[in-house]
């Protein structure tokens, strides 16, 4: 799992992103914790500098909506998913599970 965060340092409408070899976006949608990729899909653009609505987010650059549940995108320019991610809090903290750590932890 990736830390992200603690859960105060992530207020309701924000985000933040954890950079990698594939960043990470996570929003605090109106209390809900999502995750997703953080480039959009379309064209190189930071999701998690884009604008919250609701379960959605607004791509900065061309204004491609994604679905933070599915990752599905909902308008154009935008037409291939993001993946999305589990989040989990644990003792205030939150953590993103990634495909990776999901694989060392089956294999152990």
């Amino acid at each position: 799992m990736m830390r992200a965060c603690t859960v105060d340092e992530l207020p309701p409408g924000e985000s933040v992103r954890i950079p990698g070899a594939v960043p990470i976006a996570v929003f605090n949608a109106d209390g809900e914790l999502y995750a997703i990729d953080d480039t959009c899909s379309h064209q190189d653009a930071s999701l998690s500098e884009g604008w919250l609505e609701g379960c959605f987010v607004e791509c900065p650059l061309h204004a491609a909506l994604f679905d933070l549940r599915t990752g599905m995108p909902s308008c154009l320019p935008a037409k291939k998913p993001v993946r999305t991610y589990s989040v989990v809090v644990d003792e205030g903290v939150i953590y993103v599970r990634t495909e990776a750590a999901e694989s060392q932890e089956d294999a152990a």
